[in-house]
């Protein structure tokens, strides 16, 4: 039988429940165990797909399309498996199914309330994952903390499947703070105890507390939370402020939080957890033997992780490279074409990140025109891409006025024109080209030698494409189509020939970065970014 995991937030938001999932996940699959991980966010957007990156960070995108939270990115860099549809689910979801099956009549005429009608379909959907006896443990990580209102629906449910899954299926991990006052010089534990508290009048007990904390617990810290959250004391596991979220697994080794689950699941321990592959990773990346600096060119970078998935797919390219690369966020508003030598001075590398709208579009033109200019290695993504062929439209070309068909509907050259089958489409939910993607490499080209194949799938997430019309001419001054979706003939990467590095992608390569498989265009974009700075110092 499938036995079940909630993890729930106590105290604060931003502790950390995602990576406890993904680092408790790892240590379990580790062990052999075939472990999955959903995330239950409460807000009532149907998806993330129509939140502005400043409310909730980058939007992750799966290779089934569909629009989650950027946790799941964490589940699939920690466990190299891919997630989807499945294991993002928000309350907006399951109130529109529930009022289009009272629509359709399927309650009979019965009053349709949060109990039993909402709660069951949450808990229909928590159990969906482990129906078919694909894994051994689902993880299910709750969003919030416990107390607000919007979580109460998801607590009952996990109250009744507990009850339902009978005694060693499932179990509760609640993630807390113990914060430190300065003044007192003390752990304080009284916030812990309210939250489990709160947790309890709910009808939950939790079995295991995770506790975040700047200053390591004591015993007689451990035996008090113990003592007053009603857990044993080896079920107080210590969380400390990491250095990186990749020590994290290792950190819950050595707390032995797999082996406390396990243990409370009736599951064996015998099998070592095989981390072998995560420590060579963590080698390297604590121990570059070299560093380099590359600019990230974008509207959102004021908030890190709105390029999420960027920042970690740069994290294993260092590592592969043995570099420490520096992430410098450069506002695309802030750029002209009088400031962007010095915008860029230091950056031996720049990747112009995607987004939506015309913001800071005359500044991503300027930071492309000079890393083209300047044989500066370019990396674009999805929007940086389509920047890419308006540069080179207007400053090569010569196509005066020439933009994307987003940026301006009246231009004369739109070399970047809305998709064909967008053209209808009134909601702006769920309806762009979203997920897993096909694309053939041209032979010979730098994108084929990148990725050593010949065919490879993206996972996409945009509405705009490269106008074929104008694929001619490109072609003919030397920006060259190297990857071809082979069903529709969209252009898929775009590289130039005499470039030591300038490749843009209509897809989003961050997305399919892991520890285990670092994405090989970012792999060769720090390795270009490398070779510049090493040839920039020898002059």
């Amino acid at each position: 039988m499938t036995k079940y995991i909630f993890v729930t937030g106590g105290v604060t938001s931003s502790l950390g429940k995602g990576i406890i999932s993904a680092s408790l996940a790892k240590l379990l699959q580790a062990r052999g165990y075939k472990v999955t991980i959903q995330k239950f966010d409460p807000y009532i957007n149907i998806d993330p797909g129509t939140l502005n990156p400043y409310e909730h960070g980058e939007c992750y995108v799966t290779e089934d399309g569909a629009e989650t939270d950027l946790d799941l990115g964490h589940y699939e860099r920690f466990l190299n498996t891919p997630t989807s549809q499945a294991n993002n689910v928000t309350t907006g979801r399951i109130y529109q199914y529930v009022i289009d099956k009272e629509r359709e009549g399927a309650y009979l005429g019965k009053t349709v309330q949060v109990v039993p009608h909402i709660t069951d379909e949450i808990k229909r959907r928590m159990c969906l994952l482990g129906k078919n006896g694909d894994y051994d443990i689902v993880i299910t990580e709750l969003g919030g903390t416990v107390g607000d209102i919007e979580s109460l629906p998801f607590i009952e449910a996990v109250r009744q499947l507990r009850w339902e899954l009978g005694t060693n299926n499932s179990l509760v991990i609640h993630l807390t703070l113990v914060p430190f006052l300065a003044a007192a010089g003390e752990l304080k534990t009284k916030p812990t105890q309210h939250s489990v508290k709160t947790l309890l009048e709910y009808g939950v007990q939790p079995d295991v507390l995770v506790c975040r904390t700047e200053h390591h617990l004591n015993s007689d810290i451990r035996k008090k939370l113990a003592l007053f959250c009603n857990v044993n004391v080896n079920a107080v596991i210590e969380s400390i402020d990491a250095p990186s979220i990749y020590d994290v697994p290792l950190l819950m080794l050595k707390e032995q939080l797999d082996k406390t689950v396990l243990t409370k699941l009736k599951l064996s321990t015998k099998s070592e957890p095989d981390l072998n592959n995560w420590k060579v990773f963590l080698g390297k990346l604590k121990n570059p033997t070299a560093e380099v600096s590359v600019a990230l060119v974008g509207k959102y970078v004021e908030l890190p992780d709105a390029y999420k998935s960027i920042n970690e797919a740069f994290i294993h390219a260092g590592a592969v490279n043995e570099c420490k690369v520096r992430v410098k966020y450069i506002a695309a508003e802030s750029i002209t074409p009088d400031n962007v030598e010095e915008k860029l001075k230091g950056a031996c590398g720049v990747l112009v990140a995607p987004g939506f709208g015309e913001r800071g579009l005359d500044g991503k033109l300027a930071a492309i025109r000079y890393a083209r200019e300047h044989n500066v290695p370019f990396f674009g993504i999805c929007l940086g891409m389509q920047c890419a062929v308006v540069e080179f439209g207007r400053n090569v070309l010569k196509l005066k006025g020439a933009n994307s068909y987003e940026m301006d509907p009246q231009t004369p050259h739109p070399v970047i024109h809305l998709m064909e089958e967008q053209k209808k489409v009134k909601n702006m939910g769920g309806t762009m080209r979203l997920g897993a993607y096909d694309c053939e490499l041209k032979k010979g080209s730098k994108a084929a030698a990148i990725y050593g194949k010949a065919r490879i799938s993206e996972r996409h997430r945009h509405r705009y494409e490269f106008n074929n019309d104008y694929l001619a001419q490109y072609e003919a001054a030397g920006m060259i189509a190297s990857g071809i979706n082979p069903d529709n003939k969209l252009v898929e990467i775009i590289e130039l020939k005499n470039h030591p590095f300038f490749v843009a992608g209509q897809f989003h390569p961050e997305l399919k970065s892991t520890v285990a498989n670092p994405h090989p265009l970012f792999v060769s974009f720090v390795a270009a970014s490398l070779a510049h700075r090493k040839a920039a110092k020898q002059k």
